[in-house]
């Protein structure tokens, strides 16, 4: 498309960048703008400008051309380039631990050790007593050892690292034994096979997707067997015609053979759900008392603690993988371990634990919370008035979360929203778009947030959202 003389004329008298530049120099609001972040903000709009004139969808003023203008709008820029990528959000999904919210919300206690540690100095690495040296598992290990009863432990970044450091110093060259019912696939597309590939140990499948005995291990072990591995299938479940070898049993046939059993637990848990009228859940000390010479899980999921890979088991064992050189590659550093020591200090007393840890407080808290909080939001959000928004009290169903406990449906309360003027996708768009960001759910078609998930603190946050939204219609 020809450009016009009257579009060349517009392009001629936008400022230069070195000119915007200058005039930037002369505000105080620009003093403390990196000028990396100036340049870049003053050649973007410029761009914007540039576009803007030749789209030819409007015509821009003068006054749109001109310096003041102009510097507004790389204020603007500029304010959108220094906000961090990483940002607080509402979660009022209704699902706990959110994968792609942040999983598990860290305790006060938590919190309140990771800014201790993380301001000063530590003894990350330094043995006080003899003056030299020391090791930086030794924050959690006894704690670990002592709420699991096993002989040693080890912390890693994530659980993955957890199973490949495991395999790798256990089986590598060599077979690991596993039921085709338990080739799970995590987040991301990761699965144990593909995992236990890096590690170098050979995939031995044994038994049916639906039905795996304790012959089928029986008959597969030979001379080149390092390992027994079973997989706990925490983010699914096969119902019906169904038949699984139990740790106990896999525990007896290592012993038998003189072969390493190792658990992959995936979501680990300290305390017992089944307790508190929920789906039980192996818990990490049933699989330690049962004879595995490996577990492992995650410490960020129902756990609640910072994402870590944690391995307990036997001391002999314990020793070697400590001593792979993977280690230092997958070693976690002293944020992670200040939140995880203090998380773990409270698993000491398990009604503590599950008032304190948000995690644990909001799958095992009772209904009576949730509906307290749908009953104060619903009141808060009620003295709007407004005809073009209804809100009334809803009963979603919750989920545990992070690939745990897939059939566990939790009865929850919450908000349910209509707009008259407003499509629910554009709804939830406003709310997505909010600062803070608020993120509910689409349920045929009305916006519903989930209270199990919300924080008292978060209420008045999405009461201001609604008001906002209704002063721009």
């Amino acid at each position: 498309m020809a450009v016009t003389e009257k579009q060349q004329a517009m392009l001629r008298s936008i400022p230069g960048i070195d000119r915007i530049l200058e005039l930037a120099g002369e505000k105080k609001e620009f003093e403390l703008v990196p000028r990396s972040v100036l340049t870049k903000s003053a050649r973007y709009v410029v761009e914007q400008v540039r576009k803007e004139i030749l789209a030819g969808e409007k015509t821009l003023s003068e006054e749109d051309l001109g310096k003041d203008r102009i510097l507004l709008r790389v204020k603007d820029r500029v304010k959108e380039a220094l906000k961090p990528n990483l940002i607080p959000v509402v979660n009022v999904t209704g699902i706990v631990v959110h994968t792609n919210l942040g999983r598990s919300i860290l305790a006060p206690a938590a919190l309140e050790n990771l800014i201790a540690i993380n301001s000063g100095y530590s003894n990350l690495e330094f043995d006080l007593k003899k003056g030299r040296r020391g090791s930086r598992y030794t924050a959690v290990e006894d704690v670990l050892c002592e709420i699991s009863g096993a002989e040693s432990a080890l912390v890693v970044n994530n659980n993955a690292s957890a199973v490949l450091i495991s395999l790798e110093t256990i089986a590598k060259g060599r077979e690991a034994i596993v039921s085709r019912g338990e080739l799970v696939e995590i987040g991301g597309s990761f699965r144990i096979p593909e995992v236990m590939a890096k590690s170098g140990a050979i995939l031995k499948e044994v038994g049916a997707t639906n039905r795996t005995h304790p012959w089928d291990y029986e008959n597969a072990i030979d001379e080149n067997t390092a390992l027994l591995l079973k997989v706990h299938t925490s983010n699914y479940s096969i119902v019906g015609f169904t038949s699984a070898v139990s740790l106990h049993e896999m525990v007896q046939i290592g012993a038998r053979h003189g072969i390493t059993v190792m658990e992959d637990l995936g979501s680990g848990v300290f305390i017992d759900f089944s307790r508190y009228g929920l789906t039980k859940e192996p818990t990490v000390q049933e699989s330690v008392a049962a004879g595995a010479d490996v577990v492992t899980f995650s410490g960020d999921k129902l756990l609640g603690g910072p994402q870590a890979g944690i391995i307990l088991g036997k001391k002999k064992i314990l020793d070697r993988i400590k001593k792979n050189p993977i280690n230092r590659a997958v070693r976690i550093d002293k944020m992670t371990l200040a939140a995880l020591e203090s998380t773990l200090a409270l698993y000491r007393d398990p009604v503590r634990a599950v008032e304190t840890i948000p995690t644990l407080a909001m799958i095992l808290g009772p209904i009576s919370e949730i509906e307290h909080k749908a009953a104060r939001l619903l009141a808060l959000l009620e003295t709007l008035r407004s005809p073009e928004i209804s809100f009334r009290l809803a009963d979603p169903v919750s989920k545990a979360g992070g690939g745990s406990l897939p059939l566990l449906n939790l009865p929850s309360k919450g908000v349910a929203v209509k707009t008259r003027n407003m499509s629910v996708n554009a709804l939830e768009r406003f709310m997505r778009n909010h600062e803070p960001p608020i993120i509910g759910r689409i349920e045929d078609d009305v916006f519903v947030m989930d209270m199990r998930t919300a924080r008292l603190e978060d209420l008045d946050i999405i009461a201001n959202a609604f008001k906002h939204l209704l002063d721009e219609e």
